[in-house]
């Protein structure tokens, strides 16, 4: 049985209907991310969890038992905000400490449990200081060790790592992921970041306008997007819209919506191809190859518009078929073969490619 369970969540404020019935099931111990842009759902989603509203429809559960009714303070779910929501007058131990206190634990026990929360947090030290004597990074921790510390049955994380700088970010990245894994809780995290939710899910959620479009692991979601705003959602995609005019044994010919055509390599007998059907191929800009010379009969040839390097990667953008291709590449030190203007040739494996409807 799964551990948290939502079945058909529906929200609205007024006429304006931000979750239309979407269904969540996860295991213990899974680190789910609900990721989209602004306005998709996703901080409602987890506001209802945590009892902060009411749904208009639909059941939440927890391990079994279903918490609808339950006030928030009811529900045994730990949260870290974005703004982390730190007491400016309290010391470190007193903000960990608050939750425990408001359950009536002796003193004793409060005082080991805090030790504990902030030496998994590495801020044992810091007892007696107070938030703005802190960095960001160790306010966020500080957040952490306050809703773990009342061992909580889900942790809610919402955009809380956004307020730090990238480096600081990605650091805290890896501390949250280690920190998760070893106490085992069930953590859903609210992201709009792609690239931060790829780094530290089990699952990632990506919702659209009240609804989840696809649900799976971030590897999954990768390579096999449902439909073009996963595509390009998550990572970047060249898209070509059209039709395929003709299919080979291991090639077929694509005809763009403005006419031009263009050789593509297709698996033998694959259930995506559909002959003269509207169709979108997708390709990622790093599993284009590209060259200075015709390797096959399967090339699109086109003109460097611009360079961007980036120390370890170049991003080139190209113009071909009357369209933009993004195309990028692993830099080799001292090697810069490509320049602005020069004429290239794109190719790439069937296997690296999706042909969608939508």
């Amino acid at each position: 049985m799964a551990f948290l369970t939502i079945r058909s969540l529906t929200k609205s404020y007024q006429t304006n209907r931000v979750l239309d019935h979407i269904d969540i099931e996860i295991e213990k111990g899974t680190f789910l991310s609900l990721l989209g842009p602004s306005g998709c759902g996703k901080t409602t989603t987890m506001r209802l969890i945590a009892g902060f509203e009411k749904q208009d429809e639909g059941t939440i559960s927890i391990d079994g038992q279903v918490i609808d009714l339950l006030p928030a303070y009811k529900r045994n779910i730990g949260m870290v905000f974005q703004s982390y929501a730190l007491l400016p007058h309290m010391t470190v131990a007193q903000n960990v400490s608050y939750g425990l206190e408001q359950q009536k634990i002796t003193k004793g026990d409060i005082r080991k449990e805090v030790a504990k929360a902030l030496e998994m947090v590495q801020l044992t030290g810091y007892e007696n200081r107070k938030p703005r004597q802190l960095s960001g990074g160790q306010q966020q921790r500080v957040a952490l060790a306050r809703a773990l510390v009342i061992k909580p049955s889900l942790l809610l994380l919402d955009e809380s790592l956004s307020a730090l700088d990238k480096n600081l970010r990605t650091e805290m990245q890896v501390e949250l992921r280690m920190i998760q894994k070893e106490i085992g809780i069930t953590t859903i995290f609210v992201t709009h970041d792609q690239e931060e939710a790829m780094t530290l899910s089990d699952r990632i959620a990506v919702m659209r306008g009240g609804k989840i479009v696809q649900m799976d692991s971030p590897h999954f979601i990768y390579e096999h997007p449902a439909n073009t705003f996963v595509a390009g959602f998550i990572g970047e995609s060249n898209f070509f819209r059209g039709r395929i005019a003709e299919q080979l044994a291991d090639k077929a010919v694509f005809q763009l919506d403005n006419g031009e055509r263009f050789v593509f390599p297709v698996q033998p007998s694959s259930p995506s191809v559909k002959t003269d059907k509207p169709s979108i191929l997708t390709i990622r800009p790093e599993r284009i190859c590209l060259t200075k010379e015709e390797s096959s009969s399967m090339n699109i040839k086109g003109t460097i518009k611009f360079i961007t390097y980036v120390g370890s990667m170049s991003t080139y953008l190209i113009e071909a078929q009357g369209q933009e291709i993004k195309v990028q590449q692993q830099n080799d030190a001292g090697n810069n073969s490509f320049a602005n203007g020069d004429e290239v040739y794109l190719s790439w494996s069937a296997r690296n490619q999706k042909i969608l409807s939508e």
